[in-house]
């Protein structure tokens, strides 16, 4: 069974509809292509084919906001051929599922840095997010190229440049600085492969999400984990920092 992370459960738990804004650190493709005796980037395109499969059931369970941590500022420090193949999975993932997406209703947003991928396939994020702006069904962040201390430097650094006053600078100005801009923070983080850390990963918009952490390696996470995943959040009491109430 999935074991989870920094729950306030219990009999007292609240049993709300699913969240609006799920996150999910997408981990163990490279373990799931060792248990296959297979090489690392043939784990990579098994967890790029399982992306269609979450999008659509966290779509079905009216999850409005998904962000999905498809590549970190770190992982350019991996091998280069897996690097490489890493970037060639997101250029498909462009040609082969974003009209699907679309007409589908997903709307398509890119969190991170794009300066360091090649001109072409800047091009094709940007035309991806244009094409799918105006999609209500669910916003689909997708981070790659992401780490959170480079997010919060970079809002520093347009603050700065944009000459706001410390007297202006409010938690919620900060927020309207970072790459998730006026989304909601997310209500619920999810992370395959046993890993209980969050890894550079929306350092300050997860400050109150619940975590989740199961042993499923991310190709083999599918709808029922899903479930489990959900069922785990909504058992539980959302405090924010506050006293809960006794039960009724």
């Amino acid at each position: 069974m999935p074991e989870s992370i920094g729950a306030d459960s219990g009999s007292n738990g609240r049993l709300d509809a699913a969240p609006s804004h799920v996150a999910v650190i997408m981990d163990g493709n490279g373990r799931w292509a060792r248990e296959q005796g297979m090489p690392r980037y043939a784990g990579h395109r098994a967890g790029k084919e399982n992306i269609r499969v979450i999008i659509e059931a966290f779509a079905r369970r009216r999850v409005k906001f998904l962000t999905l941590f498809a590549f970190s500022t770190e992982n350019w420090d991996r091998p280069e051929d897996e690097v490489q193949s890493l970037i060639e999975i997101l250029s498909e993932v462009i040609k082969s599922e974003v009209d699907a997406l679309h007409r589908q209703g997903i709307r398509i947003r890119h969190l991170g840095r794009l300066d360091r991928l090649k001109p072409e396939l800047q091009e094709a994020v940007e035309d991806s997010v244009r094409l799918t702006s105006k999609n209500t069904r669910m916003t689909l962040n997708v981070a790659f190229d992401y780490g959170g201390r480079t997010e919060i430097l970079d809002a520093v650094r347009r603050i700065v440049a944009d000459r706001h006053t410390p007297e202006e600078i409010t938690e919620e100005l900060f927020r309207r600085y970072l790459y998730t801009g006026s989304g909601p923070d997310p209500d619920l983080v999810v992370r395959t492969a046993g890993e209980q850390r969050l890894s550079n990963f929306l350092l300050w918009q997860a400050a109150y999400a619940e975590y989740y952490s199961t042993p499923v390696l991310w190709p083999d996470f599918d709808e029922e984990e899903v479930e489990r995943a959900l069922a785990a959040y909504a058992s539980r009491r959302r405090r924010f920092g506050q006293i809960a109430e006794p039960a009724s």
